[in-house]
């Protein structure tokens, strides 16, 4: 979990650049694009200002991308923008996929595969 509030920086970076990819599915993109504006807009499903509550829904809806990303999307292509080690990317993902679990796999599937 350290190792993920560490890297989000690095991370919203690695974003902007693998949105620009053309490997990259169209529905993973806008799957991405929505979670960007859901977490830097003020309204949240859970306010802000509520401590430790504020966050969590920030934190899933970053879990579910994370894992969405890593489980339907070509993993050649995320270790190319990858900012760490290929070990913390599995870190990483575990996780994630461990926060992401209420989401149900085949929504994730046509989400960020368009299938």
């Amino acid at each position: 979990m350290k190792e993920l509030l560490r890297l989000l920086p690095q991370l919203a970076r690695m974003i902007g650049r693998i949105v620009l990819d053309p490997g990259l599915p169209r529905s993973a993109k806008v799957a991405l694009a929505a979670a960007a504006v859901y977490l830097v807009t003020p309204i949240d499903l859970i306010p802000d200002f509520i401590p430790v509550a504020g966050v969590l829904d920030d934190l899933l809806v970053a879990a579910v991308v994370i894992d969405g990303l890593l489980t339907f999307v070509d993993r050649k292509l995320i270790l190319r923008y990858w900012p760490a080690s290929e070990a913390s990317l599995d870190r990483v993902a575990r996780v994630a996929r461990k926060l992401a679990i209420w989401v149900p796999k085949r929504l994730k599937a046509r989400v960020f595969s368009g299938r």
